[in-house]
């Protein structure tokens, strides 16, 4: 299962698109929503029953994500990719039957707790191999990847609506859907098992820097470190930030101008939800790329500074001026997209390509923690300000404060990352041999 070495003059250029394939496909994950609906008007669901499957996908790629690391960097990102490409699109045909005999624990089990795996095994199964083929410009490299992650729910959510409408909104109709997703999928996904390569030697490219040279560190002692803990805090902070107006986006939008002579309508708040999701995507690659120039930490003062400012405008204005409101959270939303994206590459900087995979799989465990803490954060406060008797921009105004202070959190957490201490570091000779060790493994 380990991917054949790459032939001498084998183009680079050719495993972004192989992480693409996988990361475009669980991407999915993010277009959900559309599946609402018709799940709880078809099997009779609650709102919060219809979200269950989503939100144990999300804590499923956290844990599995933390758990599979070091897995994914001991076997490589083909048999990574290909564990990934079985449990998301079995997790799809699992919901299939789940929806054709009316059985939602199926679903839940399905999309949920096996497609959840697959969610997380795929999203770390590139990271460590585009690392080590663009040693220099990693953050790039990370950033194309990872956009397809956000990039999945422009796909899938027109095309999901459309097979709803064409297949039906009934159980039936769902899970002719589900299946439909389940072996699409599969092959889309397949593309990348079969494309992807590990470079030949530790210099992939003449004038490269090394991808294996200076500082490396193991998965084990990297969660010994303060520097894998301040940067647990800094995600988990920037993320909290993004999620919380992107899991609310429309009724905020609707709710901040409802009392003034311009009031959002349904489609337009729709139209708005598009546009952050677009944020969101060209944040991935954008800030990431300019994380290769300007250097992590400070693309992240950027993201936390920056944002938290983002984020008084709205608070003390927001509700004056439209534009303002959207330039704000458009801004917000591709700093929580760049987020995703630049961390690979700062984890490489501070703890080396050694097992950056297994240290980026145990850091997405900040995601999860932050998946709940920011829609909990801003739903609980605007539930009971309504509850209170107010309504517009002030049901959210407590909460946009509390943001300021989580990045302020975060932005403390990036200044003080420093580099690791030296008793920290991988040996030369084990180094050594465990490169040594792996190079007959990956050719066979």
């Amino acid at each position: 299962m380990s991917p054949p070495i790459a032939p001498p003059g084998w183009s680079r250029w050719l495993v972004p698109p192989a992480a693409l394939s996988v990361h475009l496909s669980i991407g999915q994950a993010y277009a959900w929503s559309v599946f609402k609906p018709p799940l709880e008007s078809a099997l009779g669901l609650s709102g919060t029953q219809s979200a269950l499957p989503f939100q144990l996908a999300i804590v499923m790629l956290g844990l599995s994500a933390a758990f599979g690391g070091t897995l994914v960097e001991r076997n490589g990102p083909r048999w990574a990719m290909t564990v990934a490409l079985v449990c998301f699109s079995s997790g799809f045909l699992i919901s299939a039957l789940g929806a054709a005999v009316e059985q939602y624990w199926l679903i839940v089990l399905g999309y949920g707790f096996v497609g959840g795996i697959g969610l997380g095994i795929g999203y770390i199964s590139p990271v460590s191999t585009l690392i080590k083929w663009f040693p220099d410009r990693p953050g790039m490299a990370t950033g194309i990847a990872i956009m397809g992650f956000g990039g999945g729910a422009l796909i899938a959510s027109p095309w999901s609506a459309q097979m709803l409408e064409s297949f039906g909104a009934d159980s039936s109709g769902i899970a002719l859907a589900f299946l439909v997703h389940g072996l699409s999928y599969a092959v889309f996904m397949s593309l990348g098992v079969l494309l992807v390569r590990v470079p030949r030697g530790e210099r992939p490219v003449a004038g490269a820097p090394s991808a294996v040279e200076g500082v490396q560190v193991s998965a084990r002692s990297a969660v010994r470190t303060p520097q894998f803990w301040c940067l647990w805090v800094v995600l988990c902070m920037n993320v909290t930030a993004g999620i919380g107006i992107l899991e609310k986006a429309a009724p905020m939008i609707k709710d901040f101008f409802a009392d003034t002579s311009t009031p959002v309508s349904a489609s337009a708040a729709a139209g708005f939800v598009a546009l952050l999701s677009a944020a969101n995507m060209a944040g991935r690659i954008g800030w990431s790329s300019t994380s290769d120039l300007v250097g992590r930490k400070n693309v992240y003062r950027l993201y936390l500074g920056v944002g938290a400012l983002m984020y008084a405008l709205i608070a003390l204005i927001g509700d004056s001026s439209k534009p303002l409101f959207v330039l704000c959270a458009l801004v917000i939303l591709s700093f929580y997209g760049g987020g995703f994206a630049t961390i690979p590459a700062y984890l490489k900087d501070l703890f080396g390509a050694y097992q950056v995979g297994a240290i980026h799989g145990r850091l997405l465990t900040a995601w999860s923690t932050a998946g709940v803490l920011g829609p909990l954060i801003v739903n609980w406060i605007a539930d009971r300000q309504e509850e209170a008797g107010k309504d517009g921009s002030s049901l959210y105004t407590l909460s946009l404060f509390i943001m300021i202070g989580l990045l302020a959190v975060g932005f403390v957490a990036n200044e003080l990352v420093r580099p690791v201490h030296v008793r920290h570091h991988v040996p030369v000779q084990r180094k050594a041999a465990d490169v040594e060790r792996q190079q007959p493994e990956s050719a066979a």
